[in-house]
């Protein structure tokens, strides 16, 4: 079995290399590769990538340049082309979500019970930062109405860890460019795939020490605007 770690980047000099450390840490017991993608960062993070494929010489590291900054969305996409694992997880750059969690993400698809798995912000005892009550609250209305429109009962949509047997992202058509592609992926999941059957959807509690925007936070209401919208276009189309 291969793990592909799919990797957005945008402007993460300051964390980049201390994620990865934690990445490449982790023992899962299966091959890995990282794919990282640079979304057009104008920070320094550019000249890390040298130094990073140095420094870890004997990992399958894959370095992609997008030309201009085009968004989360289109990052993982890109990604999501150079993936060759059986498995697929999203990691953020930054240092919200802990790669100590990979273990518990993976299980229940090495078990055989999950085609899909969530990592939740919040269910289980997992340690968690005492974050921003307003971003809080977005994420459960936005959770709730994905829920609505999918009629799954996840507890956490937008949560970066997402991980898939291969199989489903290679059924799946996304268009999303920047944040907006969580529900997007909530959205087409949900479906029915082309062999007439749900994909098996879990969640399990992950730890969170989620940033301000002094620390470099880069989502904001705007894109909780974009998420709804997003979420009412999937659910009508093709």
């Amino acid at each position: 079995m291969r793990l592909s770690i799919v990797i957005p980047v945008y402007n993460e000099v300051r964390t980049l290399e201390e994620l990865l450390s934690q990445v490449f840490a982790i023992d899962t017991g299966l091959d890995r590769q990282v794919i990282l993608v640079d979304d057009g960062s104008t920070d320094g993070t550019l000249e890390l990538y040298p130094k990073i494929q140095d420094r870890w010489p004997n990992e399958d590291l894959v370095v992609h340049l997008q030309p201009v900054n085009k968004g989360k969305g289109a990052a993982l996409r890109e990604g999501f082309k150079r993936a060759t694992g059986d498995i697929v997880l999203i990691q953020d750059a930054d240092l919200e979500y802990h790669p100590r969690d990979y273990p518990r993400l993976l299980q229940p698809i090495l078990d055989g019970r999950a085609d899909v798995v969530y990592g939740s912000r919040f269910v289980g005892g997992q340690d968690h930062r005492v974050h921003l009550f307003w971003h809080m609250v977005g994420n459960k209305f936005l959770t709730a109405f994905s829920n609505m429109f999918t009629n799954l009962t996840l507890t956490d949509m937008e949560t970066c860890y997402k991980v898939f047997r291969a199989e489903v992202l290679e059924g799946l058509t996304l268009k999303a460019n920047r944040f907006n592609i969580e529900p997007e992926i909530t959205a087409r999941i949900a479906r029915k795939n082309a062999h007439g059957r749900r994909w098996r959807i879990f969640e399990v509690g992950i730890s969170y020490a989620g940033r301000d925007y002094e620390e470099g936070k880069k989502i904001t209401w705007r894109d909780g605007v974009s998420a709804l919208w997003t979420i009412v276009k999937c659910r009508f189309s093709g």
